[in-house]
């Protein structure tokens, strides 16, 4: 008891070195930044803008699709495909994108070493619809887009994409039931010409990504603008500058061979960026804030007689996610084998987060116990953690500087076998800042601690705006204004009330609107997993609606969720948000609003408000479970349906 209240003690005090005032305005996003220089840093690198220019639009002015969905990532991607498996047609969708291809997340990163952090078999999509078999337990960057390309391929879905454009409004007619959308698309060989256009749709479906807005810290002194060197962020990696190229996993950074490299910040991507620079750069110097949590990564190539037996059985994808998502809610069945057996399926105290059916109801008196007792789940698993990094680091005090003091839950764990041993080359310089992070910016480098490192390129690692930013408004994160019923945004729907949908994927007064967004919703380690359960669920709404009104080909349909029914899925939410207090004892990250999640200062009607912007919080199988209870029910209960 007297090590266990020590490290709790530790955790506290770090903790507390890391909380800022400003929270997470401590940041500035590219896009928004008012610097030239710092939003050409989010230009897309990776567009071929000539044979983008050459292609027929899917999408013109005066279009009128049925489906109009925002976003080409795994989550725009799945909606298309799920919406197609339920009966409607490829022709009747149109996909709006921001990037010159599809992607995402695994569009815009390219970055030297990237892989998933979780097991491809269980994290690529429609693994069992397609029968592609990854060629590694955990995929890499570069095979995970070519897997996402090679499915809109398969569900025709090649034509019906419009690339470097951006949804910037949409507003409800309630005399035509349909959505009239504003559209920015960008052409000319740098992507520099602009031109806005409107179309109508009867459905539009946002699926904004989890981390989708590079930000980087606001920084004192001259400002990247006034550093004589070169710098960019890891979501935007630029190979002029480095060497190497975007097409190789772990390219040869030979630009680097004579140059003083600094990376800013140490978080999932750093720890796979790190090794790749510390292989090339003359010297590397990494600014440290928060130490990540680095646990082993196990790679190997995809067996093939290991994968008859992982796919041998239909239906064992989801299977197989439900498995993952058990263990990491700490709620597997005695007997049930551990199908993934990797460190996130090891991770039975990320339930802190995710949410679990033990503590998913907790009465306030209860809450310190509850946090308590996954401090104690946590424990065994941190000293082994704390073992392994003072095993693997030869320099005692470096050991103890890239030692983590945080429970599992209040940051992403990482996985890497390269990164701690990267601390041992000669030419790698940990700068632990002691929670502070990085001063200022000169001419000639960056400063910490009070003392100037002179760098010729910085690479910043810093992150991206998180989901609970902005009240977790969904079309603030989607950056998209929307005007539903009466021409009221999400934000004045929720003023008086907080957040309120169904099921986390639509809201009264929005028809025809549904979102993808951990809001009200389940979560887990594995979003993939997250975004396929609310594809499947938003796609079956649609077809069940449309076959009450008449058929698939029907138009004036319009689906809305009754208020009544948003109120009774919010106020459960409400209920059960007390277990998600866990985050109270973590050290400043997105995870908790850069320790802003909860403000104590708050009325107790003000906290009731942020507390309906809590995930579900039994954890992602029960929320599966529920939604398949609700479907068995077989009139979309809560839904109101009609047609012209």
């Amino acid at each position: 008891m007297e090590e266990f209240a020590r490290v709790q003690a530790k955790y506290s005090e770090e903790a507390q070195k890391r909380v800022r005032p400003e929270g997470a305005d401590q940041f500035q996003t590219l896009e928004q930044s008012g610097s030239d220089q710092l939003r050409h840093l989010a230009d897309d690198f990776w567009a071929n803008h000539a044979a983008l220019d050459a292609l027929q639009s899917p999408l013109k002015a005066g279009d009128r699709p049925k489906f109009l969905i925002a976003g080409a990532g795994i989550g725009g991607i799945g909606a298309a495909v799920r919406l197609i498996e339920a009966g409607f047609s490829a022709d009747q969708i149109r996909i709006i994108e921001t990037a010159g291809g599809i992607g995402g997340t695994w569009y815009w990163n390219r970055y030297p070493g990237l892989h998933c952090d979780v097991e491809s078999y269980v994290y690529l999509p429609l693994l069992e619809e397609t029968g592609f078999v990854p060629s590694q337990k955990y995929s890499s960057g570069i095979e995970i887009r070519k897997y996402l390309e090679d499915i809109v391929k398969r569900w025709n879905l090649q034509d019906k994409i419009l690339f470097r454009s951006k949804l910037d409004k949409i507003e409800w007619d309630e005399n035509t039931r349909l959505w009239k959308c504003d559209i920015t698309t960008e052409r000319g060989p740098k992507g520099d010409q602009k031109t806005t256009f409107k179309v109508e749709a009867e459905f539009v479906w946002v699926t904004a990504g989890l981390l989708s807005k590079p930000q980087v810290p606001k920084l004192a002194g001259v400002g990247i603008e006034g550093f004589k060197g070169d710098a960019f962020h890891t979501a935007r990696w630029d190979y002029d500058v480095t060497g190497g190229s975007q097409e190789e996993v772990f390219p040869e950074l030979s630009k680097l061979k004579d140059k003083r490299v600094g990376i800013v910040g140490t978080g999932a991507t750093a720890i796979q960026v790190v090794p790749c620079l510390a292989d090339y750069a003359k010297e590397l110097y990494v600014f440290q804030r928060t130490p990540a949590a680095v646990y082993g990564r196990g790679q190997k190539p995809t067996d093939p007689e290991e994968w008859k037996k992982i796919a041998g059985q239909p239906g064992w994808h989801e299977a197989r996610r439900q498995n993952l998502a058990l263990n990491i809610s700490n709620c597997a069945p005695p007997g049930v084998p551990d199908l993934v057996d990797d460190e996130w399926s090891r991770q039975v105290a990320y339930a802190g987060l995710v949410g679990d059916p033990e503590f998913a109801f907790v009465s306030p008196e209860k809450i310190p116990e509850v946090i308590g007792q996954f401090l104690a789940r946590d424990a065994p698993n941190q000293a082994r953690l704390r073992a392994r990094i003072a095993e693997i680091v030869k320099d005692k005090e470096t050991a103890e500087k890239l030692t983590p003091w945080y429970p599992v839950w209040c940051k992403r764990p990482t996985f890497s076998d390269t990164y701690l041993q990267s601390f041992n080359k000669p030419n790698v310089h940990l700068i632990d800042t002691d929670g502070k992070g990085v001063d200022s910016v000169t001419p000639e480098g960056l400063v910490a601690n009070g003392q100037e490192i002179p760098l010729d390129v910085i690479v910043f690692s810093t992150g991206y705006r998180g989901p609970s930013a902005d009240g977790a408004d969904p079309s603030k994160r989607a950056g998209v204004e929307v005007h539903g019923r009466n021409g009221k945004t999400i934000e004045e729907a929720w003023a008086n009330t907080g957040a309120a949908t169904l099921h986390g994927y639509g809201i009264h007064g929005f028809p025809n609107l549904f979102w993808h967004s951990p809001l009200q919703s389940g979560v887990g380690a594995n979003h993939a997993h997250v975004l396929d359960v609310q594809c499947k669920l938003i796609a079956y709404v649609l077809a069940t609606a449309h076959q009450k009104a008449g058929g698939l080909n029907k138009s004036g349909v319009t689906v809305e969720v009754e208020e009544a029914a948003q109120e009774a899925w919010s106020m459960k939410i409400m209920q059960g948000a007390g277990r998600f207090a866990t985050v109270t004892v973590c050290t400043p990250s997105y995870i908790n609003n850069e320790g802003k999640a909860i403000d104590p200062t708050a009325s107790p009607q003000e906290q009731m408000k942020q507390a309906r912007a809590s995930p579900y919080s039994a954890g992602l199988n029960a929320y599966i479970k529920e939604l398949q209870d609700w479907r068995d029910e077989g009139n979309l209960k809560g839904i109101e349906v009609t047609a012209s």
